[in-house]
């Protein structure tokens, strides 16, 4: 957005007032010219000049307040906002009352106001009076240019694409209305200055039409409407060439497309050292050039490739706010020391925000969650971000093989030691399940450390961020990545009501900054996603009641995925039986519980966002993420082992084997998990069969019941039982 341009011309139109004298109009002139040309001390003399003739005109005081803004180099923002706000007050004029709009004159204020709002982030507000403006500017074509733009740029910044097009096709009217104004005005005026009016109008709209349609494909790209996409780019590549944007632009189309080698491609083609730097476009390429290569291998699958692109765009990031004078990294609550125009060049908590998905796709949680963290100071209002958090806590603190970590020779989950030599060689079976229940004592839950205690509190604010309204479609929920600021945004007609507000978008959308927004299906499977997590991480602490109050809201749901479905009978079961409520417990492990173990659900091609006549895309390279189980059969089984072990808790032995070895029969002897061994080996034990419930331990895998003769001794002597854990599957999904 060219905000120098746009500010200067606000300046302009409040400096020519109808009420003034030819003198005071001539020194308004020189004190514009004075400005266009940089000499801004030279600048404020006029202004101070005509401010003595007009002592009470407010338009004065705010020129000087821009020319005194440009003199600082832009830095002082924080000032030159206080200094517009006390304007409004002075005027009793505010953007929420339209009448005091009334006077076109103001609305230079306003918009000079909603420019501050916009590179301070602060959207909203931007939106808000940039609305109010636009009712009024239908006599002003230039001024109306600017203010369209500024809402153009403010609808994509907050994924609104259906009312930036609506925008952007005033635009195309203003423009076919300025160029016939210009013709008329040629044919009465033939002079020398009439050509060079002409010629600089001309100029000015062949930059307006490319800017428009940049601005249209990045709306159709988070509209995912391929077919008009795919013809904007031709426009832009006709109008802007192989600049940076355009071939930004494309790359960014055909990595939503799946073609993610011609997305690098394109990428690496642009010429990024020739764009201009941060100061004059407010944006860093090279940052963004790294961010995108780094979006493009997370899709891919190359996390460690994708991990490193990130960290060079973080680099890159740090180094030009370095350059800016922002030695914050942009965390000045003043905005002090760096030019306003280059304040939305700090992407530092988008990029950490990537880096953390990232990060915990690789399996690297403490990283990943030193990176959110600092990220949800920012966008705190994010529910997915909870949940991530969340889940990188789960992850840092699931159980592992402490055989494996230590290198012992025994096998995997079954044995916890070997102790002794020879005769007297003893095997210390686990006692327990190896999930991990230790946890820091002594210290708040609340302190931001990878801990169960404190992903509790995650998903409960997550939970909280949620919208309490009846259930939609849900769709399946996957961790966001932010690519040249575009989104998957679901897909509409103009609307016609676009700038007044009435549109129903805040009602279809739930913000999730900085990745694109929630729809309404998305929401819903988000919520199954993270009560699902509430009651893995309610096990882990032991808190049962609230386990099963978390599983049985998840099976309530109406558009759970089969797989969530799977998972919440698995923790409703366990804690059903620490809550001894055996018999509830084996309802719920009922094998024809499982039907499906799909990760996601199943959606219209509407809902997706995509155009009905669209041609296919090729395949996106994504692979869904495998968790066991990865079939029904296994899901089965698995609750055929959970099964056995709930009918071992009430002694019914003979009920436990027969789940025990049908579920074995169901799947490969790797897919066994090691509870399940031991669950065979109690069995056998409790039967007397000490030498078969060897075997079991030493091969690691369950054995028929074949022709084992017990010995005398065996008979005798009574077996102690071990501690058996209630279930074997804490299945835990991201």
């Amino acid at each position: 957005m060219a905000e120098n341009a746009e500010q200067n011309e606000a300046k302009h139109d409040s400096s020519s007032s109808p009420g003034m004298t030819d003198q005071e109009k001539e020194m308004a002139a020189s004190a514009y010219e004075a400005f266009l040309a940089g000499k801004y001390d030279e600048s404020l003399k006029h202004l101070d000049a005509l401010q003595e003739h007009n002592k009470d005109d407010y338009k004065i005081a705010m020129n000087k307040a821009v020319v005194e803004f440009y003199k600082s180099g832009q830095s002082t923002t924080w000032d030159l906002k206080d200094t517009l706000m006390k304007m409004k007050n002075q005027v009793h004029t505010s953007a929420e009352d339209v009448d005091g709009l009334d006077d076109v004159e103001n609305s230079s204020l306003y918009y000079n106001q909603a420019i501050i709002h916009y590179h301070m982030r602060q959207y909203s507000e931007a939106i808000s009076i940039g609305e109010k403006l636009y009712q009024f500017l239908e006599p002003f074509e230039k001024f109306a240019q600017a203010v369209c733009f500024l809402l153009v740029d403010l609808y994509l910044l907050t994924f609104q694409p259906e009312k930036a097009l609506h925008l952007l096709a005033v635009l195309d009217k203003l423009s076919v209305q300025g160029n016939n104004k210009n013709g008329k005005g040629e044919n009465n005026n033939s002079t020398k200055e009439g050509a060079n009016q002409k010629a600089e109008f001309t100029a000015m709209n062949e930059a307006a039409k490319s800017k428009m349609h940049q601005y249209k494909v990045r709306a159709y790209i988070q509209m995912k409407s391929s077919k008009a996409c795919k013809r904007e780019i031709k426009s832009v590549m006709n109008t802007a060439g192989n600049s940076a944007p355009s071939l930004f632009l494309k790359s960014n189309f055909e990595y939503l497309r799946g073609n993610y080698r011609k997305a690098v491609k394109l990428l690496n083609s642009s010429n990024i050292a020739e764009h201009p730097g941060p100061i004059k476009t407010g944006e860093c390429v090279r940052c963004m050039f790294w961010n995108n290569l780094g979006c493009i291998h997370f899709a891919m699958g190359k996390h460690n490739l994708g991990i490193f692109y990130f960290k060079k765009a973080l680099q890159e990031n740090d180094h030009t706010c370095a350059q800016l004078g922002d030695g914050n990294n942009g965390q000045s609550k003043r905005f002090t020391g760096i030019p306003m125009c280059a304040l939305l060049a700090n992407k530092r908590y988008e990029l950490l925000y990537n880096c953390g998905i990232q990060l915990l796709h690789i399996g690297r949680p403490l990283a990943a969650f030193e990176c959110l963290m600092e990220a949800v100071q920012v966008y705190h209002s994010n529910p997915r971000l909870w949940l991530r958090l969340a889940e990188c806590c789960i992850a840092a603190n699931k159980g592992g093989s402490e055989q494996e970590n230590k290198g012992l020779p025994c096998k995997k989950g079954i044995v916890q030691s070997v102790v002794g030599q020879g005769y007297h060689r003893k095997i210390v079976l686990a006692s327990q399940s190896t999930q991990n229940t230790i946890y820091s004592e002594g210290q708040s839950a609340a302190i931001p450390v990878a801990s169960m205690e404190f992903a509790a509190i995650c998903l409960r604010n997550a939970l909280l961020l949620l919208p309490e309204h009846q259930q939609q479609d849900a769709k399946t929920e996957n961790g966001s990545k932010s690519f040249s600021q575009s989104g998957s945004t679901e897909s509409g007609s103009e609307n016609s009501d676009a700038c007044s507000g009435k549109g129903q978008d805040a009602d279809k959308f739930l913000s999730a900054a900085p990745s694109s927004p929630l729809r309404k299906q998305e929401v819903e499977n988000l919520r199954c996603s993270i009560l699902a997590c509430s009651a893995y991480v309610a096990l882990a602490l032991g808190d049962n009641l609230m386990a099963l109050n978390h599983a049985e809201k998840l099976l309530h749901q109406p558009k759970v995925s089969g797989s969530l479905k799977f998972l919440g009978h698995l923790y409703a079961a366990e804690a059903l039986i620490s809550l001894d409520r055996i018999s509830d417990a084996i309802t719920h492990l009922n094998p024809e519980n499982v039907s499906d173990v799909s990760v996601g659900v199943q959606s219209s091609e509407q809902d997706q966002g995509l155009d009905k006549g669209d041609e296919p895309v090729e395949s996106s390279g994504k692979q869904t993420p495998l968790c066991y189980p990865s079939s029904v059969s296994s899901a089965r089984a698995m609750m055929l082992f959970n099964l056995g072990s709930a009918y071992c808790l009430r002694s019914e032995y003979e009920k436990a084997r027969k789940c025990l070895h049908q579920a074995a029969s169901m799947v490969n002897n790797k897919e066994i998990p090691p509870e399940a061994i031991l669950l065979g080996v109690y069995l056998e034990l409790q039967n007397g069969n000490t030498q078969l419930a060897l075997q079991i331990i030493k091969r690691n895998q369950l054995l028929p019941t074949t022709v084992q003769r017990m010995s005398p001794d065996s008979r005798k002597k009574p077996v102690q039982p071990f501690q058996l854990s209630s279930t074997f599957t804490q299945v835990q999904r991201k």
